[in-house]
């Protein structure tokens, strides 16, 4: 992947364990900020709390030096701990968090409330009754998967760019980063489909 591309249409989610050591783990962090795509994603499903906060820490920093958006992954305590105003969530957890509100009839976006702690709420989905529901309950992004077959779900088929088109068109106008299978040489069909980006892991962890 040459460094001369226009990353401006991507997000990058991160995967440790595609980098080896944290040392380098870190260096290629570096190198996918300076490369200003459109935010990163800290996925890292398999630190425990505690070490996901200190990972966030230094990731954060990274990507405040390049100007590039940082969206927490599911650690909602941590996001708030460094202040980071871009939260990413599955979609049984963004309900988790906003149905409660809905359901004691209290103000969504009353200070002491979920919503109101983040300016951009992003969130998987897999389906557009998914999406149609993510963006009633607040969400600002919709992360849409899978969309190609991708190593990450072996034997799982992708959903396809007329799934990807649905979906766009049932956003109320939140934008789409498709994931599963995204690469350079399918960005231009996702965009045409409808999509705001793509969402690559491996293109960028191994890059």
């Amino acid at each position: 992947m040459k460094h001369t591309y226009d990353f401006s249409k991507y997000i990058a989610v991160t995967n440790r364990q595609l980098a080896g050591s944290d040392d380098s783990y870190f260096s290629q962090i570096e190198k996918i900020a300076a490369l200003e795509p459109h935010a990163v994603i800290l996925r890292e499903k398999e630190l425990n709390r505690e070490e996901y906060a200190v990972f966030a820490a230094r990731v954060k920093k990274i990507c405040d030096k390049y100007g590039v958006t940082l969206f927490i992954h599911s650690h909602i305590d941590t996001a708030r701990a460094l202040c980071c105003k871009h939260l990413h969530l599955s979609f049984a957890d963004f309900c988790c968090n906003t149905e409660k509100h809905e359901n004691d009839n209290s103000d969504l976006y009353d200070a002491d409330n979920f919503l109101a702690h983040f300016v951009k709420i992003s969130v998987s989905c897999h389906s557009i009754d998914e999406v149609r529901k993510a963006a009633k309950l607040g969400a600002t992004q919709i992360v849409l998967g899978n969309i190609f077959e991708t190593d990450c779900k072996k034997g799982l088929p992708g959903k396809g760019l007329d799934f990807l088109k649905a979906a766009c068109l049932e956003s109320s106008g939140l934008p789409v980063y498709a994931i599963g299978g995204i690469s350079p040489a399918n960005i231009g069909d996702v965009l045409n489909a409808g999509a705001a980006g793509g969402c690559m892991m491996s293109g960028f962890m191994n890059m």
